[in-house]
């Protein structure tokens, strides 16, 4: 049975953090199946309901899928039909679906600044990874990213290992370096395009633009990433469901 804190929690909850404490761990790896209901209600001495509404939490945050039939499964980006469009708000305005052509930039090393240190909960000068790429959209560049990375995750990560991955960006850190993205909190302003983002967008300097700062939680709300998309939106808008 899970210790008592000074903050009560109901059982159920108490179930889920430690089965997030596991999949943190890696006892189970993405794609993976997690035990049965009655498996995990013996590890923990608790009833298979309340391990059914620990499960559901999980489930209600991306963190596990259930499927009809087979059992629960750690939930992965590399299943590109059920996670493509979960982190990417950017839509066509003609309500298409669209998935946008990757092109990176460049990758470089450096050193954390002093908003990328307080972001990333990490130390100013302390070693980031800065990878930029172009999101294209029928052929057209129309995002603009730059990603932070803590480098003490992301060891080895160069622009020809990132090239050679086939499959979404948050598919590469969590098959490549165990990182795995579970959700994100997004700030938006309308910026104008400076002398650099004009060049790589195609667009006159001034040009309008929507902003996008993600911060990227990994388990135990760590973050993980900080992106800026720089978008043109034209053609295209941020979409959020609420509720």
């Amino acid at each position: 049975m899970p210790n008592p804190s000074p903050s009560f929690q109901p059982l159920y909850l108490q179930i889920r953090a430690l089965l997030e404490q596991s999949l943190d761990a890696g006892e189970w790896r993405p794609a993976e199946a997690i035990p049965s209901e009655i498996e995990l209600a013996g590890r923990f001495g608790v009833a298979q309901g309340t391990v059914r509404k620990a499960i559901d939490a999980l489930a209600a945050d991306n963190l596990v899928v259930r499927r009809q039939g087979k059992g629960t499964f750690v939930a992965t980006h590399t299943e590109e039909q059920s996670s493509m469009f979960r982190f990417l708000r950017l839509r066509r305005n003609d309500g298409r679906d669209e998935y946008p052509a990757s092109r990176l930039l460049d990758v470089r090393r450096a050193k954390a600044s002093a908003e990328a240190a307080r972001l990333l909960d990490l130390k100013p000068g302390d070693a980031v990874i800065v990878l930029r790429r172009i999101l294209e959209y029928a052929g057209e560049p129309v995002v603009l990213d730059e990603i932070t990375l803590p480098a003490a995750l992301f060891k080895g990560l160069t622009k020809a290992k990132a090239d050679s991955y086939q499959g979404s960006m948050y598919g590469f850190f969590e098959t490549q370096f165990g990182v795995r993205m579970l959700k994100a909190e997004e700030k938006l302003r309308a910026i104008a395009a400076d002398a650099t983002s004009a060049r790589l967008l195609a667009v006159r300097p001034g040009h309008p633009l929507l902003a996008v700062d993600r911060i990227t939680l990994t388990y135990g709300e760590r973050p993980v990433e900080w992106r800026r998309g720089l978008c043109i939106t034209k053609h295209h808008h941020y979409l959020n469901h609420l509720g």
